[in-house]
């Protein structure tokens, strides 16, 4: 280990204590009393959670400011900043011991949380005991003033990733309110939201709809239903034609996920041909998770789809392909899927399955105005999302510079202490 200036080998049992919390069991839960915080809450502060109303070890209770390290399943750490709360197990309570900078202490466990979760290789469930925290051993500088300005740099980061992480929170809450609105009540010709009170609406197999919406068969409305291809394996290819898996669809949008591709060099066959792909495409998977909706944009290269997915080429002059995916991803599409996985459909839908589903048809001009909102709900998500990578890959780059001593913050030091 190479020596650093200022900096000495410390092991994370050395710079804080580690408090698990407490074993709830299901009839300490009630509706009164401190919240219980388990990972769930702690990801998400909004979370529902159980309540006690019992007496707790104060190490047990958690204040705003308090540095929570969730060590089993998920990994990762937080500063906690919601009120009182009652700790689950599973859960540190992090208390630092003197001279030792918090937040700092909290981004050093973040940036050598890979090295720890290594060394818990073996167990049937990610974990980190106290052991490997006693065991563990890495540069520490000695310095709190030091500590404390590499923690305002990386909190700055930090706090701009949360910020992000909230816009796109917030972004997805408004577009799942705009798909219940417009996919049950759509817009009229003067761009208002119907409702009943100023427009006549009828029943459907999905709820209450406008009277001018007719609930068709998605078969009445597609060119051919088909699925896709099998034993494929032999074709993959380290480039070539996309192999779109079930992996490759999502359930936040009716958008592909292109991070984990599989590439095939396709027989010139009649099985390529049907298989292959082309803008307006709804693909559907219809084995395990079902129900998941994509739709093939206009810039899409070549790709086929593999057997779990149902490829469904719609009549373009009929419907929107983009109105038709937004729908099957909404309650009213997503409850039928429901009630195929009630019907005993969780091993797979069949084509014939697939062709009774039943969607709107309306006006195709309000299908593509209602699909113009949504898509642009979705791509400022992507933007947002977009910006928080380039944010993580930031923190990333400076925890790497300034956690191993690469970079140095003692200038910056020098200059605040001669002002």
């Amino acid at each position: 280990m190479n020596r650093i200036a200022g900096w000495k080998p410390k092991t994370l049992t050395e710079l804080a204590n580690y408090i698990n919390g407490f074993a709830f069991k299901p009839a300490d839960w009630g509706k009164e009393g401190l919240p219980i915080i388990r990972i769930e809450q702690l990801k998400n502060p909004e979370a529902q959670a159980d309540y006690f109303a019992g007496k707790l070890s104060s190490s047990r209770i958690i204040e705003n400011g308090d540095l929570i390290f969730s060590w089993s399943a998920s990994l990762f750490l937080r500063i906690w900043q919601h009120d009182r709360a009652a700790l689950n197990q599973h859960l540190f309570k992090v208390i630092e011991v003197d001279g030792i900078d918090r937040g700092f202490l909290k981004a050093f466990i973040e940036f050598h949380l890979p090295a720890l979760a290594a060394a818990s290789h073996g167990s049937t469930m990610q974990h980190i005991t106290r052991k490997e925290l006693g065991r563990f051993v890495a540069p520490f500088p000695e310095s709190e003033d030091e500590q404390a300005k590499i923690a305002e740099i990386i909190s700055a980061v930090d706090r701009a990733i949360e910020q992000t992480e909230a816009l796109i929170a917030k972004q997805e809450r408004i577009k799942t309110g705009l798909m219940q609105d417009l996919l049950t009540c759509g817009i009229d010709e003067h761009d208002n939201l119907r409702s009943e009170s100023t427009h006549e609406f009828k029943d459907s197999p999905f709820g209450r709809i406008p009277v001018g919406w007719n609930p068709v068969s998605l078969e009445s409305v597609s060119e051919f239903v088909t699925s896709g291809s099998r034993g494929w394996a032999r074709y993959y290819s380290t480039d070539g034609a996309i192999f779109l898996r079930i992996g490759n669809l999502t359930r936040r949008h009716i958008n592909f996920r292109l991070d984990d591709l599989v590439f095939v060099s396709p027989p010139q066959s009649s099985e390529g041909k049907r298989t292959a792909v082309e803008t307006g495409d709804l693909l559907i998977s219809i084995t395990a998770d079902l129900g998941i909706i994509g739709i093939v944009p206009s810039d899409f290269d070549e790709a086929y789809v593999n057997q779990h997915i149902a490829l469904v080429r719609l009549m373009k002059e009929e419907v929107s392909p983009r109105f038709i995916g937004w729908f099957l991803s909404s309650q009213g599409g997503q409850t039928q899927f429901e009630s195929f996985n009630e019907s005993g459909a969780k091993a797979g839908l069949n084509l014939p399955t697939i062709k009774r589903l039943i969607v709107p048809k309306m006006n195709p001009t309000e299908q593509e105005r209602i699909a113009a909102i949504l898509d642009s709900a979705a791509e400022s998500i992507k933007d947002y999302e977009r910006q928080l990578v380039k944010l993580r890959y930031s923190k990333a780059g400076l925890m790497q510079d300034l956690l191993t001593g690469k970079k140095r913050v003692t200038p910056l030091l020098q200059i605040n202490a001669d002002n």
